[in-house]
This record gives structure tokens, C-alpha cells and sequence, in this order.
């Protein structure tokens, strides 16, 4: 029986998007209190990742086909990638929300007390929810998008990306100084090894 590729990828992919839920509904982040800094801006950021996202499954291609005419062995080889690629996003993202503990927010923020996290995840990009959620829109993309579908949200999304985390790290900026810039230096800001 030959397995359908496209239809596997799918299913994990979904399964991902529950498990990528679940993590933020148990991890919901606590209220800010009175002495919370927060960046509004970091609003528009949310509002365009989630465009690049709804682009990823508007601007789909027929279900259960892969994204492209190939050969058998790099349709296996996309759809190993794509799993995997998912799958690690879900977990990058929930150990990035274990090593924030309660100074997880949705919105840019900081509040009294507010410690520079560095460990975990934060050890290899200074955003690495955004980083697992890069992960996750591309490999939903591969999984369901027409290429068009899939370039733009991963441009618009990345604009959002960028968007938020100025926001975020001008807070951090403001309240960490010369230990936050020397954390900037060494530790890219979303993608590991390059940005």
C-alpha cells in the first residue's frame, strides 16, 4: 500500500497546530499588574503575523498534493523535512514559554522584577517563539500552500516578526542596558546562525 505523502504531512502538520495551541492555552500568560512598561505597537506585529498565517491557508493548492511536481525521492525527502520542521517548532516554542515562566506575554511588555532570560531556547535566538512560529508557518505552507500562498505569508509574517520584535527588544533595551546589548551582540534575533 502506497503511503500518501501529502496526506501524512497534512495530518502531522494539524496535529502540530493542536499541540502549538495547547501550549499557549495551558501557559496562559498572567495579567501585567500596574507597573508594566508594554509597547503598543507590538499590536500590529500580531495583526500581520496572523495575515501571514491566514495566507498560508487562504492561498492553499488542491489537499493532499505536494506542493510541486518531483521525483518520488525528494517528495519523501520534503515531507521528512516538513514533519520535522513542525514538530520542532511546537517544541522550540514550549521550552521558550517554560524558560519565560510568568514574564511570558502576547503583547510587548515588562513589568517590576522582570528578569533578561538567556537560557534554553533564548541561549540560541533572543525570540524563539517567533522563531517556532516561523517554523510553523513554513511548514504549514509546505504542507497546504500554493508556493504564491506560501511566499507571502512567510514575507508578511516576517514583516510582523520584525515589527514585534523591535518592540519587545526597545523595552528590553530600556531596562537591561549594557547587558541586553551585549546579549544582542552574541545571540541572533530569530533565525539561529544568521539574524
Amino acid at each position: 500500500m502506497k503511503i500518501s505523502l501529502p496526506l501524512l504531512v497534512f495530518v502531522v502538520v494539524l496535529l502540530s497546530w493542536f499541540a502549538f495551541a495547547i501550549v499557549f492555552i495551558v501557559n496562559k500568560p498572567p495579567s501585567a499588574g500596574p507597573t508594566a512598561k508594554r509597547e503598543s505597537k507590538s499590536i500590529i506585529g500580531i495583526a500581520l503575523q496572523g495575515a501571514g498565517y491566514a495566507s498560508v491557508w487562504i492561498i492553499h493548492r488542491q489537499f493532499f498534493t505536494p506542493i510541486a511536481a518531483m521525483s518520488r525521492p525528494l517528495e519523501i525527502t520534503l515531507a521528512i523535512v516538513t514533519i520535522i520542521l513542525a514538530i520542532s517548532s511546537v517544541w522550540f516554542c514550549a521550552a521558550a514559554v517554560r524558560a519565560l515562566g510568568k514574564q511570558w506575554s502576547l503583547e510587548a511588555r515588562v513589568v517590576e522584577g522582570h528578569n533578561l532570560i538567556m537560557h534554553g531556547p533564548y541561549r540560541i535566538v533572543r525570540n524563539p517563539i517567533y522563531t517556532g512560529m516561523l517554523g510553523m508557518l513554513i511548514a504549514t505552507g509546505l504542507a497546504v500552500s500554493h508556493w504564491i500562498g506560501l511566499i507571502a505569508g512567510i514575507v508578511i509574517c516576517a514583516i510582523g516578526t520584525f515589527i514585534r520584535v523591535r518592540s519587545e527588544e526597545k523595552l528590553l533595551r530600556d531596562m537591561f542596558g549594557k547587558q541586553w546589548d551585549e546579549y544582542a551582540r552574541s545571540v541572533p534575533a530569530v533565525v539561529p546562525f544568521v539574524i
